[in-house]
């Protein structure tokens, strides 16, 4: 098997006379032998018909499926299903033929000596399983129509001719900074794949809104869709149809009423979510004018991009030990802070469990508290503090009675009060979290 091509996480199995096994990129050869291949760490515990699109590419489900149905492939000697998952060191025999249409390993973009530089500025740290950028603000994550730079084609700045391709494993909005894993390998990505989809990666987030919640350490639980008359760019609340969604927050710091700094926790990951829960509950993000238009903005010197950033990522790790990264803030979002008086030494951002839903009892006196708050900015009590009528997208009373109440009152914590103490590992670092 060449080196430099795409690793099928173990070579074909040497010494039956069935055949040697096939470089699994010659897509446009078929194999007249029957075919050995030894499952690789890399690809542990999955489907078999996800080993074939990962090692197989040019072999099509309905050919994998139908060769299962007719017993002609076998792991460890037995009849095995699609569905079927495969473990480290088993053998999986594969008949011949069965190549669809050619296509090989996605072609290396050649990047310029630029991008290699900014790619390798946005370094947090690596290892054999995991790459950790610092993603910019104004970035995206991934092409589309009309996006040509992107993080994804500066991965290639991490690899060499002859090992895999690194690969996304979640997203970042591409005005939102901050901690970005990449996988090294096809295992690593279905390993923290399969975290991020599991909700145990736990992720925190540091964000500046406009004014200051009420209630300033709870839980919002308000479902969302996608907004109609949108193509599907914008979201809205939607309690009747639509996806559950739960964010906390905590105040960590206030500059009088105008804006807070807040820590923002996602436990689901729905499309804008921590983007649309802070202008639902009266708060947009600071800069975000898509969901909070132009209350969004705070007047004078602070910077109008969006103050949304990914301070802190803990996921398990391949090695066993928690990966766990800091990326530090932006120059326009750590300017913005110094500006309104902030010190990042107040936050270590560190995640806390999901509690569950709140009692109903607390739930009731949430949204009492919440509802009278949405009453006041109706009557225009932000528009005296210069901040306009509030963003047109609240959320009703059914909705607030989820709002978990957690500390009470109009002011945050005094800076005595909050989180302190140095991180378990300064920013980019590996500890066990």
């Amino acid at each position: 098997m060449s080196a430099g091509k795409k690793n099928i996480s173990g070579e074909p199995k040497e010494g039956p006379k069935e055949g040697s096994g096939a470089n699994p990129w010659d897509a446009g050869k078929s194999s007249d032998n029957v075919r050995q291949f030894t499952v690789g760490p890399d690809d542990n515990d999955i489907r078999m018909d996800r080993w074939f699109k990962r090692n197989l590419p040019q072999i099509g489900f309905a050919m994998v499926s139908r060769w299962a149905r007719t017993g002609q492939i076998r792991l460890d000697g037995k009849r095995v299903k699609p569905e079927d998952r495969l473990m480290a060191g088993q053998v999986l025999r594969v008949p011949p033929g069965g190549e669809t249409a050619a296509r090989g390993p996605r072609k290396r973009e050649e990047l310029s000596d630029e991008d290699i530089d900014r790619a390798e500025r946005m370094l947090i740290t690596q290892d054999k399983a995991a790459i950790v950028l610092n993603k910019p603000p104004g970035l995206a994550t991934q092409g589309g129509t009309g996006t040509r730079d992107h993080v994804d084609r500066l991965l290639d700045a991490f690899a060499d001719e002859k090992s895999p391709r690194p690969r996304l494993v979640h997203r970042l909005d591409k005005d939102t900074s901050g901690v970005l894993l990449t996988a090294r390998t096809p295992g690593s990505a279905a390993f923290f794949s399969k975290h991020f989809s599991g909700r145990s990666a736990k992720k925190v987030y540091w964000a500046l809104v406009v004014g200051v919640p009420e209630v300033h350490d709870g839980i919002i639980e308000a479902k969302l869709a996608k907004q109609p008359g949108t193509g599907g760019e914008k979201m809205h609340v939607d309690e009747k149809d639509g996806q559950t969604a739960k964010t906390k927050y905590r105040v960590v710091d206030r500059a009088g009423n105008r804006a807070a700094w807040v820590e923002l926790q996602p436990f689901t990951g729905r499309t804008h979510q921590l983007r649309v829960h802070m202008a639902a509950i009266g708060h947009p993000i600071v800069g975000d004018g898509k969901y909070g238009g132009q209350d969004a903005f705070l007047t004078g010197s602070i910077s109008r991009k969006m103050h949304l950033h990914a301070r802190r990522l803990i996921i398990e790790h391949p090695d066993g030990v928690p990966l766990d990264a800091t990326a530090e803030l932006p120059e326009h979002f750590a300017g913005s802070m110094e500006q309104l008086g902030f010190d990042e030494n107040d936050s270590d951002a560190m995640p806390e469990q999901d509690r569950g839903p709140m009692p109903k009892a607390l739930q009731k006196k949430a949204a009492k508290q919440h509802s009278k708050q949405i009453r006041k900015e109706a009557r225009g009590e932000r528009r005296g503090r210069g901040l306009g009528d509030g963003p047109k997208q609240k959320l009703g009373k059914k909705s607030a009675a989820k709002f978990a109440k957690g500390t009470k009152g109009g002011k945050p914590p005094e800076r005595g009060g909050a989180r302190k103490g140095p991180s378990k590992r300064g920013p980019g670092g590996r500890g066990r979290g």
